[in-house]
């Protein structure tokens, strides 16, 4: 077996220097330091199958493991320096070459290479390329190359090291300009969305810094906003509505700005239209927003003009048709999402009676009792739950009174007689005593 590596090695190095056009003296006493180690390691394996010794045997292990855990250090720092190397020799041909070309190509290869994960991305960040590919983000002559650029920015913008290097050259104020510019192409402005929804998305830690984006939150939420509206796919809406979505995680004041822009009834109008909203992915970044906006009391009445709880009905019977992990976790969060977007609005009393009228209640037993149709999910199960729980809290608008005592059982800002709602007897059952189906 270590032959076998010694020459994978050996092979390794010269094909990579047969390959690349010139390599560092660094790389050089690095690829020296391995194939030496490796040597060493494949003569004390030798050793070991030349003598039957067990002291000898095991005062070489030590000396074995150590020679190993060198070999898989040098090996590690040359991958690493390849690497750099690789993505230092792409960066200088974008920067250094008038080419349109050649710099759609380095461009190409430089996403690609990001696709390989967070560690390529921080080595690409950490050798400038942010700075680099906004930079052809602010030249006119590379206008078609803008979407494949902003594409392997948001690639890269995953990474911490990315984020600030994109604070540092005022690449919030370049994709601004880039989305509110009307004579950018439809693809130039969803990959600059894309951009957005990534450097804003809830699961990085390291967004604090963006001092910047609060600067010019409401021109982009704006362009976003009309994005959406004007989307001729899918794909431009689901990016559009990502960045959108996750606008409304960062500072409540899109929410506002969404409201005065007239998002909801946009929002809702797209997703009528089955050729724009198709996918349960579209349907979790809509649904995202409808949640975050719903903690404001005139989202209730939009809702209602535009149809809305008719809309959020539907979402509680998401289901995956394909079967695929990511679109079934899609599924989970857009009824639970749904669920809970109902029990905000449900503060008023229109959009609980809206959603009665729609058998809300019954679908939302069955949701509860059933595992399969929740997509098994317990948090779409606890989602459903908490639509009763503001009728428990004793909320102010609420007509909380005793089904025991006087015949009535309270939901969220409304209340009807047991006669008149008899299936909200099982709901209650349901919530207070668990017998909720779990899997």
């Amino acid at each position: 077996m270590t032959v076998r590596v010694n020459c994978h090695v050996h092979s390794m190095i010269n094909e990579y220097n047969t390959f690349t056009r010139s390599s560092s003296e660094e790389m050089h006493q690095l690829e020296k330091l391995l194939i030496d180690k490796c040597s060493e390691f494949t003569a004390f394996t030798e050793r070991c199958l030349q003598t039957e010794d067990e002291e000898i045997l095991k005062s070489m292990k030590s000396c074995v493991n150590e020679t190993l855990t060198t070999v898989a250090q040098y090996f590690g720092q040359l991958i690493e320096l390849v690497l750099t190397q690789e993505a230092q020799n792409l960066l200088r041909q974008i920067e250094l070459s008038g080419s349109l070309y050649v710099t759609e190509s380095a461009i190409g290869s430089l996403f690609s290479l990001a696709q390989e994960g967070a560690h390529l991305c921080r080595i690409i960040a950490k050798e400038g390329g942010v700075v680099a590919l906004f930079k052809i983000c602010r030249q006119d002559c590379f206008r078609c190359l803008y979407p494949q650029t902003l594409r392997t920015l948001a690639s890269i913008c995953c990474v911490e090291e990315g984020m600030h290097q994109l604070e540092k050259v005022d690449g919030i104020l370049c994709l601004a300009d880039i989305l509110t510019d009307t004579s950018h192409s439809e693809a130039t402005h969803a990959e600059a969305a894309a951009v957005i929804a990534q450097i804003t998305s809830p699961h990085l830690t390291f967004t604090q810094h963006l001092s910047s984006f609060l600067e010019n939150m409401e021109e982009i939420v704006t362009a976003l906003v009309k994005l959406c509206q004007e989307a001729s796919s899918g794909e431009v809406f689901l990016l559009a509505s990502a960045a959108l979505a996750n606008i409304t995680f960062f500072d409540t004041m899109a929410c506002e700005i969404l409201l005065q822009l007239n998002a909801m009834k946009i929002l809702l109008e797209a997703c009528s239209d089955k050729r724009i909203v198709d996918t349960p992915f579209s349907r979790d970044q809509v649904v995202t927003i409808l949640a975050n906006m719903s903690v404001f009391d005139q989202c209730a009445s939009e809702i209602i003009q535009g149809n809305g709880v008719q809309l959020l009905m539907e979402m509680l019977f998401e289901k995956s048709s394909s079967g695929n992990p990511a679109e079934a976790a899609a599924c989970e969060r857009v009824q639970q999402k749904s669920a809970v977007t109902l029990a905000r609005l449900s503060r008023d009393p229109e959009v609980a009676d809206a959603a009665v009228k729609l058998s809300c209640i019954p679908r939302l037993i069955k949701l509860c009792r059933s595992p399969t149709e929740r997509n098994n999910s317990d948090s779409v199960l606890v989602a459903c739950l908490t639509i009763q729980c503001p009728a428990r809290s004793g909320h102010q608008k609420l007509k909380t009174v005793s089904a025991q005592e006087k015949g009535t059982i309270s939901w969220p800002c409304t209340a009807w007689t047991v006669n008149q709602m008899p299936e909200l007897n099982d709901f209650t059952e349901l919530s207070v005593k668990g017998l909720c189906g779990h899997g």
